[in-house]
C-alpha cells in the first residue's frame, strides 16, 4: 500500500511538472492564465493519485503494463519541453535556444513535404499569415510528429525485446483495460482485434484529418491564436501526441488478443491432453 502510494504521489508530481512547464520555460510576461494552469495541473495531479494508488480499475488503461504509459508521458514531456525551449528563443533567445531552434527548423522543413501531416499543418494557416508564425507552426509541427514517430519506435522495440505484457506478471484485463466489457458478447479475441484495427487506422488518420477540419471551420477556430505560445505549444504536441496514442493502444490491444487467443489454445489443448489420459486410465 505505502510502495503505491508513494509511486502515485511521484507519478503526480511528474504530471504537475509537464502541466506548468511552458509557465516555469516561458517569461512570465508572455505566459497568462497561471491560475487556469494550476488549476489543471492540481486537478491531474489528484486524479493520478487516485488512479494509481488505487487497485481497482477506473480511467487509465494499462496502468500495470509497463511500459506503455511510460514511453507516452516521455513523448509527451520531451516535445512540450522542445517547444516550450523554442518559443523561449523569440523573447529570451540563448545558446541552448537557438541550437534547438535551428534543429526543429530543420526537422520541420525536412518533414514538410507534399502530402505530409506538417505540409497539411502549414497549409490550416489563413492566407496572408506573418511568415515568422508559419515557420514556427511548420518547426513546431515537424518536432511533434517526429517525437510521436520515434515514441511509436520506442513502444514497438520493447514489445520485441521484453515480449510485452508478459513481462509484467499477470495480465489482469479488467484492471488494464477499464473500458473494455469481456461479457458484453461475441469473442473478446475477436472484439479486442476489431477494437485494435479501428485505432491503428484512427491514429494514422487523425494528423492528416485535424488540420482538414480545422481549414474548413476556419471561421470559427482561428489558427492565428497560435501566436499565442502557449496555444501553439499544447496545440501542436495534442496534434501529434493523441493519434500517437491510438497507435500505440491498437497495437497494445492486438498484443493482449494475441496472448488471450494463445492462453486459451494452451488451454484448449491441456484440456485435450486431460481428457487422453483419462481415457488411457480406464
Amino acid at each position: 500500500m505505502i510502495s503505491r502510494l508513494t509511486g502515485a504521489i511521484a507519478r503526480a508530481f511528474l504530471v504537475i511538472l509537464l502541466v506548468s512547464l511552458p509557465s516555469i520555460i516561458l517569461p512570465g510576461a508572455v505566459v497568462g492564465g497561471t491560475e487556469i494552469v494550476a488549476f489543471v495541473a492540481v486537478a491531474a495531479a489528484i486524479l493520478t493519485i487516485f488512479e494509481y494508488a488505487s487497485q481497482y480499475p477506473s480511467l487509465v488503461e494499462f496502468r500495470f503494463a509497463p511500459p506503455f504509459n511510460r514511453v507516452r508521458f516521455v513523448s509527451l514531456f520531451f516535445t512540450v519541453a522542445t517547444l516550450s525551449i523554442i518559443a523561449k528563443g523569440h523573447y529570451e533567445p540563448t545558446t541552448l535556444t537557438n541550437f534547438v531552434t535551428a534543429i526543429g527548423s530543420l526537422i520541420g522543413h525536412s518533414i514538410d513535404f507534399p502530402y505530409s501531416p506538417v505540409r497539411l499543418v502549414v497549409l490550416m494557416m489563413p492566407e496572408g499569415s506573418d511568415p515568422a508564425l508559419v515557420d514556427s507552426v511548420r518547426t513546431a509541427a515537424g518536432i511533434s510528429y517526429l517525437t510521436s514517430l520515434l515514441s511509436l519506435a520506442l513502444f514497438l522495440l520493447a514489445l520485441r525485446i521484453n515480449r510485452w505484457p508478459r513481462n509484467s506478471g499477470n495480465f489482469n484485463v479488467w484492471i488494464n483495460l477499464p473500458m473494455f466489457d469481456p461479457t458484453a458478447g461475441g469473442d473478446v479475441v475477436t472484439r479486442l482485434n476489431n477494437d485494435a484495427r479501428f485505432n491503428i487506422i484512427l491514429g494514422f488518420l487523425l494528423p492528416f484529418i485535424i488540420p482538414a477540419v480545422v481549414k474548413l471551420a476556419s471561421d470559427l477556430v482561428d489558427p492565428l491564436s497560435m501566436a499565442n505560445p502557449q496555444t501553439l505549444i499544447w496545440t501542436m504536441a495534442a496534434w501529434a501526441f493523441l493519434p500517437a496514442s491510438l497507435f500505440m493502444r491498437g497495437i497494445a490491444m492486438g498484443r493482449v488478443a494475441q496472448m488471450v487467443a494463445s492462453k486459451r489454445r494452451r488451454d484448449y489443448a491441456q484440456a485435450d491432453k486431460d481428457g487422453d489420459d483419462s481415457l488411457l486410465a480406464v
